[in-house]
């Protein structure tokens, strides 16, 4: 479990790529303090487990789903990516609740300047959208935000300079990909309102079902 309060901007030493896979090693240097084998380390908002580490850097392991459904497939050598260490209880939680477990892409579509603030404007389908809520939460690339306005296809996010220094959600330009995760929470709720019609619908296709439809 993660809080999306970025810890530091890691660099892509190297990737091994398989046939749908890949093999990412990442230098960093803050972030490994405390790391050991086997640990979760968020990488772009994407939770990834330590299987080989070193003093400047870690590898994981991203299998074909995660390539499928997050910006990670578009790295290379050089590329920076936000890192958080999973979070310890006890610790102060400034965020919110991020599972690392990241719903889909966005896409970048306008960025503006508002006086100490900027403007991120983010295009996503409508199955990420009906999560997205006025001030509620939202995770991109792994960094906590709060959501300033939704309409239509378009959510948008307002960036302080610290999260600018200390992320790498202003070094992306319009139409580059980003990693979205919903507040987990609406989720539930959605599942907790749906389940018993899907129970209902699912028993409905028993054996007399079957017998009055001439199957059995």
């Amino acid at each position: 479990m993660f809080t999306g309060l970025i810890e530091e901007v890691g660099v892509i030493d190297r990737i091994s790529n398989g046939i749908k896979s890949a093999q990412i090693t990442i230098k960093a240097t803050n972030i490994l303090e405390g790391v050991k084998l086997g640990d979760s380390i968020s990488t772009n908002g994407v939770c990834l487990t330590v299987i080989n580490l070193n003093k400047d850097s870690f590898t994981v392991d991203v299998m074909p789903e995660t390539m499928r459904r997050s910006n990670l497939s578009n790295l290379k050598s050089g590329s920076k990516v936000n890192l958080e260490r999973a979070m310890k209880l006890g610790d102060r939680f400034g965020g919110h609740i991020v599972s690392g477990h990241i719903d889909g892409v966005g896409i970048i579509k306008f960025i503006e300047e508002e006086d100490n603030a900027t403007w991120v404007s983010i295009e996503s389908s409508l199955d990420i959208l009906k999560y997205i809520i006025n001030k509620g939460s939202i995770a991109i690339d792994g960094t906590s935000l709060t959501v300033a306005n939704v309409k239509d296809k378009i959510f948008k996010v307002s960036i302080i300079p610290l999260t600018k220094e200390e992320t790498t959600l202003l070094t992306k330009k319009i139409g580059d990909k980003v990693n979205l995760e919903c507040d987990m929470v609406g989720k539930y709720i959605e599942r907790f309102m749906t389940f018993e019609n899907e129970s209902e619908t699912k028993k409905s296709i028993g054996l007399n079902f079957l017998k009055e439809n001439g199957f059995a």
